[in-house]
């Protein structure tokens, strides 16, 4: 395959942008530099800025486009891997975005180079007329790729949820977008391409319970916040284990408890936040109000009040399921081992995507010692060419080779989508 064989010469200048990314990681909303560094590596095409700090780019001509995300954004962590270009500014690549970058720059050269249509279109894409599109497809002219430089996928609310908000996606005509990311659960080598459910929904919660304050030594003329805290982060876990539907994955985690200043005294209040997490959009809405009322009564039995504060967050991260069966087959046929099952409580705000048009998120195995959002994370440059070949065959499966553009089941999909938005899947009801 032509393409195939214009990735694999893409992949030695990939690897070393990934390193320069690498070395120099800027947090959500500080990420022009990455941009500006990521576009100079791309190959020449329509540009227009989302976001705040992020831009799309358009290779190719008139005609459905298939969309590719590559997240711009690091974390505020301290790198600890000791490589030579290790970050050394506080902030760091550590859930694999630079290499996804790397990977999105060399595919979408190697489309550029093996004859994607009028790398110099203008913005019109929507007025062009019908006939445009037949010339593409009698020639067999890859599919357009807009390539969507995100910015904050760390943060909410998120870049995604920005560049749909946007409209430009339906301003270049995306029948489909693909991502993949990088996933140290999976050996290298594999490659998870699962349909339906694959990523879950999660809502940030604060708890902030109210008591009465006083000494330490006299803790029965006090209404203790702290025990009441304590109290309902046991009860809250019960939502998992006897509420919740057992076929249906749900996680309640607290992820940070405060209170109280000093060792010999009841503070009067205590702080907690942490995550609702469930594969059901049904059972997201009930969990919420059982949640507050969990937290509430519990709290209430120990003479104290609680308040509750849930901020929704990213939906549930859905793969089309036609996109994720060719695109496992095309995988299989590269070489790679294809696992069709895995699915997580993460979450991805590449799940935006999925509600407006037929998306594709796979998991690239890698092989590390240390896991995702650790200092220690560092997968080796061959990811960049797994990544890469994962983002192929997700490419390849939204336009078939010979077509010009997505295939024309994929385009009744996104008609369904926009009528009346996505159907759910297994775990959704």
């Amino acid at each position: 395959m032509a393409l195939l064989a214009a990735l694999g010469r893409e992949l030695p200048a990939a690897a070393a942008l990934r390193r320069e990314l690498h070395a120099l990681p800027r947090v959500s909303g500080q990420e022009e530099p990455t941009l500006k560094r990521v576009l100079d590596a791309l190959p020449e095409g329509a540009v227009e800025q989302v976001a705040g700090t992020g831009a799309v780019l358009r290779i190719g001509g008139a005609g459905p486009a298939v969309g590719m995300r590559g997240e711009l954004d690091a974390l505020p962590i301290a790198e600890q891997t000791g490589v030579p270009w290790a970050s050394v500014n506080g902030a760091m690549h550590a859930c694999g975005h630079d290499v996804h970058l790397a990977a999105v720059v060399a595919l979408a050269r190697a489309i550029a180079a093996t004859g994607a249509r009028d790398a110099h279109a203008s913005d019109g894409y929507a007025r062009e007329a019908h006939a445009a599109d037949v010339r593409a497809r009698d020639v067999g002219a890859p599919a357009p790729l807009l390539v969507v430089l995100q910015p904050r996928e760390e943060t909410f609310p998120s870049g995604a949820l920005d560049v749909v908000a946007s409209g430009v996606l339906g301003r270049h005509r995306v029948q489909a977008m693909i991502g993949a990311h990088v996933q140290p659960v999976l050996a290298g080598g594999t490659i998870a391409c699962a349909p339906g459910p694959v990523n879950a929904s999660s809502d940030e919660f604060r708890v902030t319970v109210r008591g009465a304050e006083g000494h330490a030594a006299y803790p029965h003329l006090t209404r203790d916040p702290v025990l009441a805290m304590a109290q309902v982060i046991v009860a809250a876990q019960q939502l998992v284990s006897r509420v919740a539907d057992p076929m249906v994955p749900t996680v309640v985690t607290f992820g940070t408890v405060n209170a109280g200043s000093t060792p010999n005294a009841v503070p009067g209040e205590a702080v907690a936040r942490g995550t609702l997490r469930t594969m059901s959009r049904k059972w997201r809405e009930r969990l919420h109000e059982r949640f507050a009322q969990v937290v509430e009564d519990t709290a209430r039995a120990y003479g104290c009040v609680a308040e509750v504060e849930i901020l929704p967050g990213e939906p549930i991260l859905v793969n089309d399921r036609a996109l994720a069966v060719r695109a496992g087959e095309r995988l299989r046929e590269q070489g790679w081992t294809v696992d069709d099952e895995l699915r997580s409580c993460g979450a991805d705000d590449f799940a935006r995507y999925g509600e407006v048009a037929p998306s594709l998120m796979m998991f690239v195995g890698v092989d590390t010692a240390a896991g995702l959002h650790s200092p220690g994370f560092l997968p080796d440059d061959d990811a960049v060419g797994a990544v890469a070949e994962a983002l192929l065959a997700g490419y390849l499966a939204a336009s078939p080779p010979g077509t010009g553009g997505p295939s024309s089941d994929l385009g009744e999909v996104v008609s369904s989508h926009r009528r009346s938005g996505r159907v759910a899947g297994p775990f959704e009801g």
